[in-house]
């Protein structure tokens, strides 16, 4: 196999070239995943909070529900 030079160069400089930008992305990438754990820790706390509100409209309506079975009226509490 013949050595080519101007292969070498491009693979050298490619491979010098990577290691000199990945020192200067390094910051940035960290940057970009502390934004993107930011939004997934708001994803779960507004569907946490989403999901608790449901849970309080189906509780109350599973409570109106057995007091209409008991014959109390409609939309009245029992005191």
């Amino acid at each position: 196999m013949k050595f080519h030079l101007p292969s070498f160069l491009l693979g050298y400089t490619a491979g010098a070239g990577t290691v000199m930008l990945s020192k200067h992305l390094r910051p940035l990438l960290v940057e970009l995943a502390t934004a993107a754990y930011r939004f997934g820790d708001m994803v779960m706390s507004r569907t946490a909070i989403k999901q608790e509100d449901l849970e309080d409209l189906l509780a109350e309506a599973k409570a109106r529900a057995r007091r209409a079975a008991n014959g109390h009226p409609q939309g009245q509490a029992e005191a």
